[in-house]
């Protein structure tokens, strides 16, 4: 399936699903890699196509706020955020409700489900049609660069999957920010494409860091992950020799994430131009400093996650 999709295309992506297939799509953040929520073999689809350690979480994708309460519990803080930034790029992490019918693989045996409600209308249309939950890590194989188009997605999984929904490049560009509201204060698991600063905000108090010592409750907390083949070097000034530079603000020439500095470019950005920069086979990469605050702060993570030693 490609772009100028129609209902019909849809409605034959929504048939993919609920008959156990895997069908690539479009969020706001990132392509996910669609299953049916209720099926665990599909699930277990998902786990083979992008070589998915079983014991990282999946995001649970659901049309709008009531479907997420058929699944999960909401405290007071939880139903403000969700009521505040859904449809968006905030993933929460809440107590499984009794009775849910997502797969037990989804949640990997965990008692919490993340979930979300993406703003995306190609994807929120794919939901509503689909009538169930759709578990969507991001349409990859695991530990690399996170697909931004269509194309990425292809060039990654292609024979893997049933479908792709071509909707164009994601816009924001990161993966969503992950929370997860406790008594003792709201968790940040993952800083994404809905900034820290917003969120506090919101709730008028710090978010807690992740906590102590917790087996991984939702995705993107691998120490190594959206890694290119090419080595990578932060915070840098300028290339040695043999590195490609990758660049943010005023710098030397070559590609960059934003040639003005500005963040949310930067993020929309930063996907697409290492996957550009895998498919060259670029050896070593050395990027710009990124200001770390704001969607900075979500670019940082997922660069330092590409640095770190591989498994």
């Amino acid at each position: 399936m490609t772009a100028r999709l129609t209902p019909d295309d849809l409605d034959r992506a929504a048939d993919i699903l609920r008959a156990g297939g895997l069908v690539a799509f479009p969020t706001e953040t990132v392509y996910g890699l669609g299953a049916d929520a209720t099926d665990a073999r599909a699930i277990a689809r998902i786990f083979a196509a992008k070589d998915r350690p079983r014991f990282n979480p999946l995001i649970v994708h659901v049309p709008d706020l009531d479907t997420a309460l058929a699944h999960v519990t909401m405290d007071a803080a939880a139903l403000s955020l969700a009521r505040a930034f859904w449809p968006g790029p905030l993933t929460l992490v809440l107590p499984r409700r009794a009775g849910s019918r997502v797969a037990d693989l989804a949640a990997t045996g965990l008692p919490t489900l993340a979930v979300r409600v993406p703003a995306a209308p190609l994807a929120r249309d794919l939901l509503f049609r689909t009538g169930r939950p759709v578990a969507a890590p991001s349409a990859n194989p695991s530990g690399q660069v996170s697909p931004t188009t269509a194309d990425h997605v292809l060039r990654s999984l292609g024979g893997r999957i049933d479908a792709v929904l071509d909707g164009g490049p994601a816009t924001v560009g990161v993966e969503s920010t992950i929370l997860m509201p406790t008594p003792r204060g709201t968790h940040l698991l993952r800083p994404g494409g809905l900034p820290a600063e917003t969120l506090e905000a919101h709730l008028a108090t710090a978010l807690l860091p992740p906590p102590a010592g917790s087996a991984p409750n939702a995705p993107g907390q691998q120490a190594s992950h959206y890694a290119p083949r090419g080595r990578l070097r932060l915070n840098a000034t300028a290339p040695e020799p043999d590195e490609v530079y990758l660049g943010f603000g005023p710098g030397p020439a070559g590609p960059t994430l934003s040639a003005t500095g500005d963040l949310a470019e930067a993020a929309a950005a930063l996907f697409a131009r290492l996957q550009t920069l895998d498919a060259a086979d670029a050896p070593r990469i050395a990027v710009a400093p990124i200001p770390d605050k704001g969607l900075g702060r979500a670019i940082n993570d997922r660069l330092r996650r590409a640095a770190a030693p591989r498994p």
